[in-house]
C-alpha cells in the first residue's frame, strides 16, 4: 500500500469543540474587594446605582412613571426597592447570572445609554462583597402580563429562579434583599447604610430614602436661590465646612455647560505644597463617584477643593476615578480658565480680597503665571516677592530700581542682601519656588525692563576698592591671610564698603562651588578617581573673603606683626562670614572654625612670661 492511499484510509481530524469559561465566583468577589473597589461601600453605590437606572430605562417609555427607591436595613439585612423598569423571567437568566452582562445592554435600551450611571454590568456582582446571599424580586413594566420573578444567588457561584404570584409583586419594579456575610454586618446596619446612602446619593434627581428619612437633597447647594451674594457665600461656607472640614477663603464657580459640569471650587484657608494632589468630589449624574479625582484641575490650581456633578466625564471600571482622556483633558482647561476668570476678576474689582487671597496662596498664582504671560501682567502689581527693599511686587520693584538684579538661590541673595542695600543694589531672592523664573520673565511682560543675575563679581564691582599704596602697605597682612585660607579654595581680596559694622563678606557663585566639590572629592578619592576629577578642573573663580578696610576690627588685624595670628584671626573673620551667610558648613569649615576659636583663646590668655 503506497503512502497515498495509507493517508486517504487516515479519519480526518474532527473540528475543535467549544468550551465555555468557568467562573470561580469566590475568586470574582476577591478581586473586587481587594483590587477593584476601594472599600465595601461600594455595595450600596452599586444598589442605589442599579435602582436609579431602572427607573431611567422605565421613564424613557413612561415620562409619568414613578421615581421612587426605597432602603430598609435592620437585623444584618437590607432590603432595596425601586420602581423602575423591571425584569422578566428571560431578563433574569440572561442578565443577572452572566457576569459582564449589563441591563443597559437590553433591547431598546441603547438609545437612552447615555443617561445610565452604570456601564459595566458587575454592579450587582459587588454586592457579594458584604452579602452571602442576595434575593431579586422583579416584575417588568414592559411586559405587564409576565408574572413577578424570584432570583436567589449564594457565594458559592449556585442560583434559582422562580416565578412567584402576582401578590408577590403588584407592580412593576424590583427589589433586592440581601443578608450579611460573616463579619459585614457592620456594613449593613441602620445608620451606616443611611450615612452611605447620604454620601453617594444626595444629588440623585429621584426621591431615594433611608426608611423614612430623605437622602436626595435637591437642588445642589450652588443652585439654590439665596437673597443676596453675601447669603449664597455663608450658605456655600457651610456646605465646605460640612464636606471638607474647613471654612473656604473663598468661593468659584464652575460652570461648563457644554460638558454638563456645575460646581464649585472653596479656596483653602492655609498654604499646601504645590506637591500636594487635591482631592475633589465628583458627583456623576448625581451618583458621587469619588472623592479623590486628583487629575480634575491643572496641577497648579493646588490651593482649592473641588465639588461637582457631570454627566460628560468618563469613569473607570470600578467607577472611583475619571478615566482619562480628551473629554476630561477639555473639561480641565476649562475649568482652570474659570478660575483663571476669578483671579482676574479679583485683580480688577476687589484688591483686598485678592490681597488676602495671595498672602496665602501666592505660589499657585506664580505656578500659574510662568506659563500665563497675560495672568503674569495681570499680578505683576500684586505678586509678593522678598527683596532688599521688603516685600515688594514685581512692578514696585522695577519702578524703583532701573536694573532688576536676582539671585537664583536663597543662600546667593544672603550672601550679597546685606552689603548689595548698603551699596543701593536693589536684589530679588529667586531661590524660592517659581520665583527666578518669573523675574527672567519680566521683559516679556514689561518691556524696556533690564533684568540680570546678581553674582560674587558683580557685587565685588560695586565695592569701593582702597587706595593702591594703602594696598600696597597692607600686603604682608593679606599674604598672610590668603596662605592660611588657600586651602579652602578662598581668595582673600580688601575692599571699603558699608556697612561699617559688617568686617567681612563671603562671596562665591554656583561654578565656585562646583569647583569646590570638585576639589574636596578630587582630595578624598583614590588614584583612578582623583585623577579622573583632576580632569575635570575648571577655571571658574574661586570663593573670596572681601574684608572691610573700614571696619575697625580689620583694621587692627591688618596691624598685627605676627603672622601666625593674622591668619587665625583671618580663618575668624572667614568663618564669621559663612556662619553670617547661612551657609552650610563643610567638615574642613568646622575644623577651621574650632581650631580658630581655640587658637584666640589661647592668644588672649597667654601671659608675658609664656605661661597661662
Amino acid at each position: 500500500m503506497d503512502s497515498q492511499t495509507s493517508q486517504a484510509s487516515q479519519p480526518s481530524p474532527s473540528p475543535p469543540s467549544p468550551h465555555t469559561f468557568q467562573v470561580d465566583l469566590r475568586g470574582m468577589v476577591d478581586l473586587l474587594s481587594q483590587h477593584l473597589y476601594s472599600s465595601p461601600k461600594v455595595y450600596l453605590r452599586e444598589l442605589l446605582q442599579n435602582a436609579v437606572d431602572a427607573i431611567t430605562a422605565r421613564r424613557a417609555d413612561e415620562p409619568g412613571a414613578p421615581a421612587r427607591v426605597r432602603l430598609y436595613a435592620e437585623g444584618g439585612a437590607l432590603r432595596v426597592e425601586d420602581t423602575g423598569v423591571g425584569l422578566t423571567e428571560a431578563d433574569v437568566h440572561s442578565l443577572l447570572a452572566t457576569i459582564g452582562r449589563s441591563s443597559k445592554r437590553a433591547e431598546g435600551l441603547q438609545e437612552v445609554r447615555s443617561d445610565f450611571l452604570g456601564q459595566f454590568g458587575i454592579g450587582l456582582l459587588a454586592c457579594f462583597v458584604v452579602a452571602e446571599r442576595i434575593r431579586v424580586v422583579s416584575r417588568s413594566a414592559r411586559t405587564p402580563g409576565a408574572p413577578p420573578v424570584e432570583w436567589t444567588a449564594s457565594e458559592d457561584g449556585s442560583y434559582t429562579v422562580r416565578t412567584l404570584p402576582d401578590t408577590e409583586r403588584p407592580e412593576p419594579g424590583t427589589t433586592v434583599h440581601l443578608v450579611a456575610r460573616a463579619g459585614a454586618a457592620e456594613w449593613l446596619a441602620p445608620g451606616r447604610v443611611e450615612t452611605l446612602a447620604r454620601d453617594f446619593g444626595s444629588l440623585l434627581p429621584y426621591d431615594v430614602r433611608v426608611g423614612d428619612e430623605a437622602v436626595t437633597d435637591l437642588p445642589a447647594p450652588w443652585d439654590r436661590p439665596y437673597p443676596g451674594p453675601a447669603a449664597r457665600r455663608v450658605a456655600l461656607a457651610r456646605h465646605c465646612h460640612e464636606l471638607f472640614g474647613f471654612t473656604p477663603l473663598d468661593t468659584i464657580d464652575l460652570s461648563v455647560p457644554v460638558a454638563g459640569i456645575r460646581g464649585v471650587a472653596y479656596v483653602l484657608p492655609s498654604a499646601v505644597s504645590p506637591a500636594q494632589r487635591a482631592g475633589h468630589r465628583v458627583h456623576l449624574k448625581g451618583m458621587l463617584l469619588t472623592e479623590r479625582a486628583e487629575q480634575l484641575l491643572p496641577d497648579w490650581a493646588f490651593f482649592v477643593r473641588c465639588v461637582l456633578d457631570t454627566d460628560s466625564l468618563r469613569p473607570t471600571a470600578s467607577r472611583e476615578a475619571l478615566y482619562e482622556d480628551e473629554t476630561l483633558a477639555g473639561v480641565r482647561e476649562a475649568l482652570g480658565e474659570r478660575i483663571r476668570t476669578w483671579l482676574t476678576g479679583l485683580a480688577a474689582g476687589d484688591p483686598e480680597r485678592l490681597a488676602a487671597f495671595l498672602s496665602v496662596h501666592h505660589l499657585g498664582v506664580k505656578s500659574l503665571a510662568r506659563h500665563d504671560r497675560e495672568m503674569l501682567r495681570t499680578m505683576l502689581p500684586w505678586l509678593p516677592f522678598e527683596t532688599t527693599g521688603g516685600r515688594l511686587s514685581l512692578e514696585e520693584f522695577a519702578q524703583r530700581h532701573a536694573v532688576v538684579h536676582y539671585t537664583r538661590t536663597v543662600e546667593e541673595y544672603r550672601q550679597v542682601a546685606p552689603i548689595a542695600s548698603a551699596q543701593g543694589i536693589g536684589v530679588i531672592n529667586g531661590g524660592y519656588t517659581y520665583d527666578s523664573e518669573l523675574v527672567r520673565a519680566l521683559p516679556s511682560v514689561r518691556p524696556g525692563t533690564v533684568v540680570a543675575e546678581l553674582d560674587a563679581e558683580t557685587v565685588t564691582a560695586h565695592l569701593d576698592a582702597v587706595d593702591p599704596a594703602e594696598e600696597l602697605a597692607l600686603s604682608g597682612f593679606l599674604a598672610a591671610a590668603r596662605a592660611r585660607l588657600d586651602p579652602l579654595g578662598c581668595d582673600v581680596v580688601l575692599r571699603a564698603f558699608h556697612p561699617l559694622s559688617l568686617p567681612a563678606l563671603h562671596l562665591d557663585d554656583r561654578d565656585a562651588r562646583h569647583e569646590q566639590a570638585r576639589a574636596d572629592a578630587e582630595a578624598q578619592a583614590d588614584d583612578l578617581w582623583a585623577g579622573i576629577l583632576g580632569s575635570l578642573r575648571g577655571s571658574a573663580p574661586r570663593a573670596r573673603l572681601v574684608l572691610n578696610h573700614l571696619n575697625p576690627l580689620v583694621r587692627r588685624i591688618a596691624a598685627l606683626p605676627d603672622p601666625e595670628l593674622i591668619g587665625t584671626a583671618t580663618e575668624s573673620l572667614y568663618g564669621q562670614a559663612l556662619l553670617m551667610a547661612q551657609r552650610p558648613l563643610r567638615p574642613a569649615d568646622s575644623a577651621l572654625l574650632n581650631r580658630a576659636f581655640i587658637g584666640l583663646l589661647e592668644w588672649a590668655t597667654h601671659s608675658e612670661d609664656g605661661r597661662a
